[in-house]
């Protein structure tokens, strides 16, 4: 009767990590989604960016259009296996500019907040060619 319990739970297992994989990479073709906000010097896009690190962002901004790919990791438990692996590990998305945008990369920073968002500001008219990002303090108290 054990053996009988044993092979179900794996059968179960095996199931649910096929299911949790299928999961895991729709989410990442599917593109993050974002705000684009816009004031009298810059454009603001924000992006939905759980579980990242500052190391893990790449901003890329070519012909009006903002480009990012955010890589994470999954942290490890002691004592518990993965059953449902459902997070997607690579989370990529794009933003376009209003097409009259009269906007450059220079002088664009990009920041990660500690509640999960990557704030892209491309200042209009600007004149550089990458974008920073950096990665908020945790002494920062941001309020929105």
């Amino acid at each position: 009767m054990a053996r009988i319990v044993d092979t179900g739970r794996s059968v179960v297992r095996r199931a649910l990590e096929k299911v949790g994989r299928g999961w895991s990479k729709m989410q990442e073709r599917r593109p993050l989604s974002y705000d684009l906000l816009e004031s009298d010097d810059a454009y603001l896009v924000v992006f939905d960016a759980p579980g990242v690190r500052g190391e893990d962002v790449q901003v890329k901004f070519l012909d009006h259009t903002v480009e990012i790919r955010l890589d994470r990791f999954r942290d490890f438990y002691d004592g518990f296996d993965l059953l449902f692996p459902g997070r997607g590990l690579t989370l990529s998305s794009t933003a376009e500019l209003p097409s009259d945008a009269n906007v450059t990369p220079q002088g664009a920073t990009a920041t990660l907040t500690r509640s999960g968002t990557l704030e892209v500001e491309i200042p209009k008219d600007g004149a550089a060619d990458d974008v920073t990002v950096v990665e908020e303090d945790d002494e920062d108290d941001r309020t929105d």
